[in-house]
């Protein structure tokens, strides 16, 4: 995806942000309002120095962005958290690189308030996390869910499985062949389908066909037929589920691309930039767009996200014939249809009420603040039913009072393509009423301190186990410098225990459980 820019990523003095920060990897942070700026001989305010350009990665000298405002495009991904999971029940940890904060997060339910028509609801609220000035904002974003009985443009999907050797284990090609079979049932007469697969070569194994008129017969069969081949020619499959896609697409429709595979390339063109540039020309050219459900012990869980990031869709993991039953019936209408197209947020702080904020996580999602009113500047799609949470920690001035901060989104209608935008204001008080932890010293001091929602309270918790998993292997100074490095894991579990117990949050029991997981792996 074309992005308008980086985010500049700074360090902080770990004596303020222990507790409520995020590493170089996971924060885009602000300092200063554009056309504010301190005069030349000011000092550098705590944890930055004048004159350094920032880098990226560990040991890199922090300095701010120019403004006080926090854009990026929406995201939906729910994959890293579904592979963590997986890794974990395997008894190990994953991969520092595949735990996408963003992405834990936005894996749970989040108790928005749904919109009444088309559109964007926005909701926003927050609580302190025990240090001093310190408290965690949530932004969130949801789209009305989908009716199944109303009307609904037909969908043209073109499926692209891997059948390489590689996915011949348990809970791959099988898995990946009774989701298509779940989806069968779901789709409309009006739907068109067609299937495309690839090993060491790829292969039109059903053109696009309605699923009217007997369609849906043949959709099953070509599916049962399917059988795992040798090496993995990722590029020649989706070049031809693409080509596939443009010679058959459907005005008024939604045409999608749904590419199924444990994204592990080893023939054919495997450089993921040859590969990209493929999928952004039909993106760019014929507006199809790319839903990837990864699968497999072994996974490439990085060029699965670069496809579906420059082919404006998302991406979600399956492991058990539950998750994949629920991607392709129960959640089919969010992971087909559209709502929106290019969304973005955007998120402007009161100097007179922020010191600092730091979002956590969407660091590969970053849009230059200029341009979030500029629609040639690729965004998010986003389906019915979806939400998008962003978390930040904001520093709050001592005494302020009033407006912290405005949530806007800005997406454009998938039909018309107008642009439309919605906001919210965030006061202090929504910031500084209760307390995130239900554990520890400042709890135990002064309990709650108001009410806190438990939506919040889990999200904290997924966002906190995503920075462990993420600081595996680092030095100290890296761990000093994550949102929730003072909370253990021991402590997190007890949080998400209590959530489950006292909130009757049932998906609390599923992070509890992986909590646990990491704990043993150790």
């Amino acid at each position: 995806m074309k992005r308008g820019g980086t985010a500049a990523a700074a360090l902080v003095a770990a004596t303020v942000l222990a507790g409520c920060t995020a590493d170089t990897e996971n924060l885009a942070e602000a300092s200063r309002d554009k056309g504010a700026a301190a005069p030349p001989d000011a000092p550098a305010p705590p944890g930055y120095q004048q004159g350094e350009r920032g880098t990226d990665g560990p040991g890199a000298k922090p300095t701010g962005p120019a403004d006080f405002r926090s854009t990026f495009a929406l995201d939906v991904d729910t994959a890293s958290y579904g592979y963590a999971a997986r890794t974990l029940r395997d008894g190990a940890r994953p991969a520092p690189r595949t735990v996408r904060t963003e992405e834990f997060v936005n894996s749970f339910p989040q108790g928005y308030e749904r919109p009444a028509g088309d559109g964007f609801s926005v909701s926003a609220d927050g609580a302190r996390t025990g240090e001093e000035g310190w408290s965690l904002m949530r932004v969130g974003l949801a789209t009305k869910k989908s009716d199944p009985d109303a009307p609904r443009r037909p969908a043209a999907l073109t499926f692209v499985l891997d059948v390489s050797g590689s996915m011949g284990g348990p809970g791959r090609l099988d898995l990946v062949k009774e989701a298509l079979e779940a989806a069968a049932g779901e789709l409309r007469a009006s739907d068109s389908v067609s299937l495309v697969t690839f090993s060491g070569r790829a292969e039109t194994v059903l053109p696009m066909t309605r699923l009217g008129d007997g369609g849906r017969a043949r959709f099953q069969d070509a599916v049962a037929s399917l059988k795992a081949g040798s090496s993995t020619d990722l590029s020649a499959g989706l070049r031809r589920g693409y080509r596939q896609a443009a010679e058959h697409r459907r005005a008024k429709a939604t045409n999608r691309v749904v590419l199924m595979s444990d994204a592990l390339a080893n023939t054919g063109k495997t450089d993921a930039a040859a590969i990209l540039a493929s999928v952004e020309r039909y993106r760019k050219e014929q507006g199809i767009s790319l839903f990837g459900v990864g699968v497999g012990s072994q996974y490439g869980d990085a060029l699965m996200e670069r496809l579906t990031n420059k082919g404006d869709g998302h991406t979600v993991y399956v492991s058990t014939r539950r998750q994949a039953r629920d991607v392709f019936v129960n959640q089919l209408p969010r992971n087909v249809e559209l709502r929106a197209r290019e969304a973005k947020a955007q998120v402007v702080f009161d100097r007179g009420a922020v010191e600092e904020f730091r979002l956590l996580g969407y660091e590969d999602r970053v849009v230059a603040d200029e341009d979030f009113r500029d629609d040639t500047v690729d965004g998010g799609e986003i389906g019915p039913g979806h939400t998008v949470t962003a978390l930040y920690a904001v520093k709050v001035r001592e005494g302020a009072e009033g407006r912290a901060a405005t949530a806007t989104v800005r997406w454009l209608d998938p039909d018309d393509r107008e642009p439309h935008e919605t906001s919210r204001a965030v006061d202090t008080d929504a910031l500084t009423g209760g307390l995130v932890w239900t554990t520890g010293s400042a709890a135990r001091s002064e309990g709650d301190g108001g009410k806190v929602s438990p939506y919040l309270r889990q999200a904290a918790v997924a966002a906190a186990f995503a920075g462990a998993l993420r600081r595996e292997g680092r030095g100290p100074a890296d761990a000093a410098q994550e949102f929730g490095a003072k909370r253990s894991l021991a402590e997190l579990h007890t949080e998400t225990v209590r959530l489950e117990k006292t909130a009757d949050l049932r998906s609390a029991a599923g992070l509890a459980a992986n909590i646990s997981r990491a704990r043993k792996a150790g």
